[in-house]
């Protein structure tokens, strides 16, 4: 039935219709790509072909029914194949003559996925909106005893922190690299360690209206990071940056300036962890005069006891250096004192106070040997509602260890604040 089926589509999705080389394959793009559209058809045509069940998952469920329900439906009255293929919106199913069938199920409803047996196509939509545990949960319902399995995922880029972009292509914080996006955007399809990746725009929609583009270009006059999103499809930082004042600099230029400094103050702070979040020392150097702040080097583990911190501290010279902790972690403190650190518990300056402070140096600047610090506050933002949309004052879009670890170190340093106050030591 398949080869009896004359459609016209996008040029740039032409050998993805076909290209079932790679069990997984991941589809990012802009606004308008018409990537989802050719996810649907290609599904179709697949199931035409052979006896499958696939599932179509969305993180909620009711919001298939005007996207991915939606699409399948229209494109099969597009073919001429209502007759053959049936569609049912309670529930949403797409039945086949051959016996194949397209079933839809939302992560906010896990009990629906738990009786889902012989499952050999997943299409994921809005992937980046599932959590990676579901993503993982689902890998392990892909099974059938005889076809090829396969995972669809499409989504709209958004932040380097997703799990999309740090499971796909960067992950700064394990240092592991699959792919590097801007390649990507450079080449549109790849394949990496047997992935198939593909990025579209809206320019590869021939069937888009110029009208459509000029609203997506406006965006970059109102939303710039919007824009990067809907226009140019490409992964980036969302939302406002905690620190735009941040710069990275060589390690042999951050001590330049520190050594050549008239009156450095020197600042060590120490956040505590252990399994699920990390502990980080940061070393800082503050140009009392110009309200620069430096970072010069750091210790930053995870999943580490107090003996193994504490030698961690000795091997880096740390045993005589002083040092603010969090004084929510007096048993830390206490245990470090014991073996002669000098360690002492900051102030309580609430989360505001002190990110509101951290805002007020003229810049901050971080020595490349300090990775973890430029990993975690150079893409640093301040963290959105979802119900309202409004900032949410003093939380972000991760929990920065190493920015805690500056607060704590600098809990008595006064910064020179917008209505002219001097810098003063406390």
């Amino acid at each position: 039935m398949a080869s009896a089926i004359e459609k016209e589509v996008n040029p740039h999705f032409e050998d993805f219709l076909f290209d079932w080389r790679c069990k997984t394959q991941l589809l990012v793009g802009g606004y308008g790509s018409s990537k989802s559209y050719h996810v649907a058809l290609k599904i179709l045509l697949k199931l035409l072909q052979e006896k499958r069940t696939a599932l179509v998952v969305r993180e909620v469920y009711d919001t298939h029914r005007d996207s991915t329900f939606s699409l399948f439906c229209e494109i099969i009255e597009d073919l001429g194949l209502g007759g053959k293929i049936k569609t049912s919106s309670s529930p949403m199913t797409v039945r086949f003559p051959n016996g194949s069938k397209i079933i839809f199920r939302g992560m906010d409803k896990p009990e629906k996925l738990k009786s889902i047996n012989n499952i050999s196509l997943i299409w994921l939509e809005e992937c980046s909106e599932i959590k990676y545990a579901g993503f993982k949960e689902l890998l392990g319902r892909l099974r059938h005893p005889t076809l090829d399995l396969f995972m669809i995922l499409s989504t709209n880029p958004v932040s380097k922190d997703n799990w999309v972009y740090t499971h796909f292509f960067i992950d700064e914080e394990n240092e592991r690299t699959v792919l590097d996006d801007e390649r990507l955007y450079k080449e549109r399809t790849i394949i990496q360690d047997e992935v198939y990746y593909h990025h579209s725009v809206a320019d590869d929609n021939l069937f888009l209206p110029q009208s459509y583009i000029d609203q997506l270009e406006e965006m970059k006059d109102y939303d710039p990071d919007l824009h990067r999103i809907a226009r140019y499809g490409k992964f980036g930082v969302n939302g406002k940056l905690v620190l735009p004042q941040l710069e990275e600099w060589d390690h042999e230029d951050v001590m330049r300036d520190i050594n050549s400094m008239r009156k450095p103050l020197f600042k060590n702070g120490m956040d505590f962890g252990f399994s699920e979040s990390s502990n980080a020392v940061s070393r800082m150097c503050v140009d009392t005069e110009k309200e620069w702040l430096y970072v010069w080097d750091e210790y930053y583990t995870k999943g580490k006891t107090d003996p193994e911190i504490a030698a961690d501290l000795e091997a880096k010279g740390l045993r005589k250096t002083l040092m603010k902790g969090d004084n929510a972690e007096a048993k830390t403190i206490f245990y470090l004192q014991q073996k002669g650190f000098r360690i002492l518990p900051c102030y309580k300056l609430t989360r505001i106070e002190n990110t509101k402070k951290m805002k007020r140096f003229k810049k901050i600047i971080i020595s490349r040997n300090c990775p973890n610090h430029i990993r975690e506050l150079k893409p640093l933002t301040i963290k959105i509602d979802p119900r309202t949309g409004k900032e949410i004052p003093g939380e972000f879009n991760i929990d920065p260890h190493t920015f805690s670890a500056m607060w704590y170190g600098l809990d008595d340093y006064e910064v020179a604040n917008v209505k002219g106050y001097n810098a003063k030591r406390k």
